[in-house]
């Protein structure tokens, strides 16, 4: 594998109530079998090697099937870096839930430094009854520089249908305004948090900020979004941790009734 052409990497996950029976790791990608509670699988992704790079077009495969509990995070940040030539970056993140199955997808933040042109694709697949956690952290640029141009886009089918379909752009070449006060303010750090859960179709979350500078919105089907900006990734994190133990906690109460 030579970093000249740019790095071609898939590597999968396939997830099965009996066990993780797809574990494939590729280029920069690896995958480890790492510790979890109960009858919940949890895998750790490891970076390899530097990536995304100028050039690279890397993916990650998640298919969890029906009544399996998966967790997927990672062991550090990604750092979008640029290449010899000023290639454009690509990494798909392709995911499949089922019937009665769970997904908690936290990895650590994405980090867009100073130069990288990165374009990162998020698709999932949910099935009437599937759960879904999903965690999103952007940190425009490292310390004390300028980020990269980064373009992300999230697109969520549930049970069939359109679910959320977000598309998001940031530094040299975005829209004008990406950094003005009604979208960063400044800010260096922007995240979300998005929950599918079928009992939030009997059970749905009020609209409402969560502090300063978050706010929770439930969509049109059984699911809300958490949408957050922050000076630094610190704050950021601190933010969405505490949605996340908030929807815990929802679930946990739901889940003894």
């Amino acid at each position: 594998m030579t970093r000249g052409a740019g790095v071609r990497a898939t590597a999968q996950i396939v997830a099965t109530p009996e066990g993780l029976p797809v574990l494939a790791g590729a280029g920069p990608l690896a995958l480890r079998r790492t510790r979890a509670t109960g009858d919940r699988h949890r895998v750790t992704v490891v970076g390899a090697m530097s990536a995304p790079l100028g050039g690279d077009r890397i993916a990650l495969e998640a298919d969890v099937r029906a009544g399996t509990r998966l967790t997927v995070d990672s062991a550090a940040a990604t750092i979008a870096l640029p290449g010899r030539g000023g290639e454009r970056a690509h990494y798909d993140v392709r995911l499949r839930v089922d019937q009665d199955a769970e997904l908690h997808w936290l990895p650590e933040q994405l980090i867009s430094a100073h130069g990288s042109d990165l374009r990162m694709r998020t698709r999932v697949e949910l099935a009437a009854g599937a759960r879904l956690v999903l965690r999103e952290e952007q940190i425009l640029g490292r310390h004390g520089e300028e980020p990269g141009t980064l373009v992300t886009r999230l697109t969520v089918h549930h049970a069939g249908r359109p679910l959320l379909d977000q598309e998001l752009a940031y530094g040299p070449g975005a829209p004008g305004g990406w950094d003005g006060c009604a979208v960063l303010g400044g800010h260096r750090a922007v995240g979300q948090l998005l929950v599918v859960d079928p009992e939030l179709a009997d059970e749905p979350v009020a609209a409402r900020p969560l502090g300063e500078g978050a706010v929770r919105t439930p969509l049109a089907g059984p699911a809300y979004l958490v949408t957050a900006v922050a000076p630094d990734a610190r704050l950021l994190r601190r933010v969405l941790d505490e949605a996340l133990t908030a929807e815990r906690d929802r679930s946990s109460r739901l889940s003894v009734r």
